[in-house]
């Protein structure tokens, strides 16, 4: 043995020794990210993956484990808020899509009639519209899939004309008793936030919001800077059935409305710190008189909003009782490609009071509180608005508001419910109403040559005594029988369906603005600014 051999001999035990406590101490430190405190940690197995295995090794049957194991999700989460869902990796896209306010397709809206898809509107400058699919195209076949007389649902439709941008989507239609094949490349198609903006009058400017994704903010300026272009000086702003969605967007748009660095919100839970939400930039209309239009259907993130004006004594709150969803979620992603929508915290407005209704009693009679309302006769008399005397708060003026159950409005205006029988009911289930504005836009091709402004078709367009004849055909073949209605039901309809025709012609915006001319909440909301 050499030198040298010798001197490795004799460093080999301190080397190893070196070694071994590096490896305790890596050891120690991993453990800290471990359940358990022992070093020498085995995971015990949970009771619930046990059965599973039992499930899977022992059962009598066949079984989907993917089932069972969402259904064992499930009822753990109904244990907690109505608001923590899981969201199937079916449905996972749809979800995220609908906050990105975008999506990848071919850019049509569509109906099936006949079990036949039929082109109802081409977004301008969409894929479609470039490749030169035509309201009243019906899609016989995609790619190689023939869909006509499939009775393949609406959800089915829409998966088979979705797909990666820039993909091809060979289309095979029938257009006047003639098959074409159209080529559609597929493209990114917003989702618009923005149902409608235009100005009632000379001074006072409207704007809808269907929803808060990651666009809104945008969309909503865009709409604001347009408005104020027009000299606008006053602002209605609706949010009546809108949902809500994206916290920041909210925030971003209550910004525009107060100034300094006045607080919006904030937000609190057991795992998740304080956190506040200020004003931070020079609002765009801080000054001119608002309304905000709030119903039932208004909830989330549009109560934060609504809620945050409310309490500076910003706006003036119209309509009636919001939803009442205090509860901030977030998305987790699942190894199964779905994902747990989570609530980790509360939300409050600047005055410290919580909107979110009580879910003691279980989900069903959490969301059947919405319809007791109408039964207590809350949707048509303020009177009959059940606030809890508990929960007192008072605006930064000195008003008295309530927590505990959505945001009350300042200026009630009763729901229109008296013209709502079975029969237009069952009209409005078997989408009747939509399906008129379609077929009476193909019977009467001249109509848009007609009217070039929607200012001009809401003051000169009438559904005539042969349109309604039109309508009852129609509702018949669908098994509705419109000879038994009532003369208000009946003038109830006849402007329904020119609010459709509407709709066909201008979309949303034409429908809104339209409906809004007779619209109860919208004249008191001009009402209170024009006074």
């Amino acid at each position: 043995m050499n030198k040298a051999q010798k001197k490795v001999q004799v460093w080999l035990p301190l080397l190893f020794s070196i070694t071994m406590i590096v490896g305790i101490f890596i050891g120690y430190k991993m453990r800290d990210g471990m359940p358990g405190k022992s070093f020498f940690y085995l995971e015990k197995r949970k009771p619930v993956q046990e059965v599973m295995d039992l499930i899977e090794n022992k059962y009598v049957d066949d079984v989907s484990l993917q089932t069972l194991a969402d259904t064992a999700i499930e009822a753990m989460l109904s244990k907690l808020d109505p608001h923590s869902v899981l969201i199937p990796a079916a449905q996972l896209e749809e979800y995220n899509d609908d906050i990105k306010g975008s999506f990848y397709g071919i850019g049509i809206e569509f109906n099936v009639f006949d079990d036949t898809l039929n082109v109802t509107n081409v977004l301008n400058d969409g894929p479609g519209f470039i490749a030169g699919l035509q309201v009243g195209d019906r899609v016989i076949k995609a790619d190689t899939t023939v869909i006509a007389g499939k009775k393949l649902s609406a959800d089915d439709m829409r998966k088979v004309l979705r797909g990666n941008r820039g993909s091809e989507l060979k289309t095979t239609i029938l257009r006047n008793n003639k098959l074409m094949v159209i080529p559609i490349k597929r493209d990114i198609i917003p989702v618009s936030s923005v149902d409608a903006s235009y100005m009632l009058d000379s001074l006072i400017g409207y704007i809808r919001l269907n929803k808060f994704s990651t666009q809104t903010y945008r969309e909503f300026m865009m709409s604001l800077e347009d408005l104020k272009k027009r000299h606008m000086q006053k602002l209605i702003l609706d949010l009546r059935g809108n949902g809500g969605g994206v916290l920041d967007d909210a925030v971003d748009i209550a910004d525009e409305f107060l100034d300094g660095d006045k607080l919006i919100t904030y937000t609190e839970g057991k795992h998740s710190p304080k956190k506040e939400y200020r004003c931070k930039r020079l609002g765009q209309f801080e000054k001119g008189e608002l309304v905000v239009l709030t119903d039932e259907g208004t909830a989330s993130a549009s109560e934060i909003l609504a809620g945050a004006l409310q309490d500076w004594d910003r706006a003036t709150i119209v309509g009636r009782r919001s939803f009442g969803k205090g509860l901030v979620q977030e998305q987790y992603d699942l190894s199964d490609r779905s994902a747990l929508r989570l609530t980790i915290a509360r939300y409050f407005t600047p005055s410290g009071r919580s909107i979110q209704r009580s879910y003691a009693n279980g989900e069903r009679a959490y969301y059947a509180e919405i319809s007791k309302r109408y039964e207590d006769g809350e949707l048509l008399t303020a009177d009959s608005i059940k606030y809890d005397s508990s929960k007192l708060y008072k605006t930064h003026g000195g008003k008295t508001i309530y927590g505990g159950g959505g945001i009350s409005p300042d200026f009630f205006v009763a729901a229109d419910t008296g013209k709502l029988g079975f029969t237009v009911l069952k009209a409005y289930n078997k989408g009747l109403i939509n399906d008129f504005g379609y077929k009476y836009y193909l019977a009467n091709p001249s109509l848009r040559n007609r009217f070039t402004s929607i200012g001009a078709f809401s003051g000169s367009f009438t559904i005539s005594d042969s349109d309604w004849k039109f309508f009852e055909q129609m509702s018949e073949k669908d098994s509705v029988n419109m000879t038994a209605i009532t003369d208000a039901e009946k003038q109830y309809l006849v402007k329904m369906l020119k609010t459709s025709v509407a709709r066909q012609l201008w979309r949303n915006q034409g429908y809104f603005e339209v409906s809004n001319a007779d619209d109860k909440t919208v004249l008191k909301a001009k009402e209170i600014l024009q006074k």
